[in-house]
């Protein structure tokens, strides 16, 4: 039996010392823009922001990340992970 998931992405940032406030502010006024549900979380480790976001439209979410998170001034990189939309159960 196929579950049926909501388009879901993790971003995971880097960003230059000291910008995860103004970056995190920024992300959340985007995506506000945008309708896009989201978590998001400065975070201690290898990258500095954890961003979590779901929305009905898969290219509405690729479009975001592409052209809006990943151009935001002090973002040094990203990873970005999209969830597997259809997923059977064992």
């Amino acid at each position: 039996m196929k579950k049926l998931l909501v388009p879901t992405a993790y971003v995971l940032l880097n960003s230059d010392l000291g910008t995860d406030e103004s970056i995190i502010s920024e992300i959340k006024q985007i995506l506000a823009e945008e309708q896009i549900k989201f978590e998001i979380q400065g975070v201690y480790g290898v990258y500095d922001i954890v961003l979590k976001l779901s929305s009905d439209n898969a290219e509405k979410l690729r479009a975001v990340i592409t052209n809006k998170i990943r151009r935001i001034n002090k973002v040094q990189s990203t990873l970005t992970m999209m969830v597997i939309e259809e997923q059977e159960n064992l």
